[in-house]
């Protein structure tokens, strides 16, 4: 896995990324000196990665590795679960204790979820698919309630923001000239609307919040869930690995790891270029690929490596902004195209999607402002 200083003047192989199976939030987060053409580190080699030193390849074993990160993860799933049921009791108002329980169990299930991806040849393969859709299926579920949140937090404070008081520049219109003016009166026509704006996004948004809360909720208390929780109380104390897996050398983690690292380079070298059109949505699912290689490859670095990545931090905390900032631009979008809306609503509607469109090419300059491996988004 590479340093974050580390070049390469080889491109990624580009093999298509599979469907990572991480959840609707999701699943957060590359080769040593002398690699091979592809990139994949030779038998019995690995150099500090990340600012982290690099284990003992000797101690590169399913048993030793993989299996405790499993276990690990399976536990803080289980208290957090337990965690959820206490504050979630009628009798119990910590709603915020609640909210951070739920976090907490989504956080380790995509964990578990994008490790049985990773490491699926080092387990059995049937018991790994079979868990990880239904880890996919429950963090799902889960997160839609908080994302209807966040999104409307997000676009009502972007309202505010723009229908707000004119600047001081503007309220001498006189002074400041004709553009002064021009800003007045752009906020005052957008201000019109937006009111009516926010009150449409707050029925929808609320309403669908409401919607994947009672979702939530049913989901937790069905045989379906109870299977998934005796699934991962299970693996709290037994991985089952692959047959003839038992005692076998590093190559077992490293291997798909690195495939894990290639896909996700692969995936950054073919993101639309920093020059290319703007407010164009079809580029968005590119991007939304990439979020999703970069977490599983933070994920594979935590097991492989013992711990997390931080050089990997910020861009990935970019791609989850662009994720947020496509979300609310389509909410805008999708609001905008209700029936009979009066046209200065539907004139704050387009103005909010249009500030959120540029909020995407924003998050994407950040990200390759941060992304570690330059060589990777200037590959041709």
């Amino acid at each position: 896995m590479r340093r974050p200083d580390q070049q390469t003047t080889t491109r990624p192989t580009t093999d298509p990324a599979p469907g990572t199976g991480t959840g609707a939030d999701a699943p957060a987060d590359t080769a040593p000196d002398g690699a091979g053409e592809q990139g994949h580190r030779p038998a019995g080699t690995g150099p500090a990665a990340q600012g982290h030193p690099a284990r003992d390849t000797g101690d590169l074993t399913t048993e030793a590795v993989l299996a405790p990160y499993l276990r690990g993860q399976a536990a803080d799933f289980l208290r957090s679960l337990r965690l959820h049921h206490e504050h979630s009791a009628p009798a119990d108002a910590g709603g915020h204790d609640a909210a951070a329980a739920t976090r907490a169990l989504r956080r380790a299930a995509r964990r578990i979820s994008g490790s049985l991806h990773t490491f699926r040849t080092a387990l059995d393969p049937h018991w790994a698919d079979q868990l990880r859709a239904e880890l996919a299926w429950l963090s799902g579920v889960l997160a839609r309630e908080h994302a209807y949140a966040n999104r409307l937090t997000r676009l009502v404070e972007a309202l505010h923001q723009l229908s707000g008081p004119a600047l001081p520049a503007a309220r001498g219109a006189r002074a400041a000239g004709e553009s002064a003016a021009s800003d007045a009166q752009g906020r005052a026509a957008l201000g019109v609307g937006a009111a009516r704006a926010g009150a449409l996004l707050e029925r929808r948004l609320t309403l669908a919040r409401t919607r994947s809360h009672s979702a939530a909720l049913q989901a937790l208390g069905s045989s379906r869930f109870h299977a998934v929780a005796d699934a991962v109380a299970l693996l709290a104390s037994d991985v089952p690995l692959a047959p003839g897996t038992t005692g076998r050398t590093a190559e077992a983690l490293l291997e798909p790891a690195e495939r894990a690292e290639q896909r996700l380079l692969a995936a950054v070298a073919a993101l639309p270029p920093a020059d290319s059109e703007p407010y164009n949505e079809a580029q968005d699912a590119a991007w939304h690929q990439a979020r999703l290689l970069l977490r599983l490859h933070r994920y594979a670095h935590e097991v492989v490596l013992g711990a997390a990545a931080p050089a990997l931090a910020s861009c990935g905390h970019a791609l989850d902004l662009h994720r947020d900032a496509v979300e609310a631009a389509a909410a805008a979008a999708a609001a905008a195209r209700t029936p009979r809306i009066a046209p200065a609503t539907a004139y704050a509607l387009g103005v909010l999607h249009a500030d959120q469109r540029h909020e995407v090419e924003a998050a994407r300059a950040v990200f390759r402002e941060t992304w570690p491996y330059a060589t990777a988004l200037t590959a041709s």
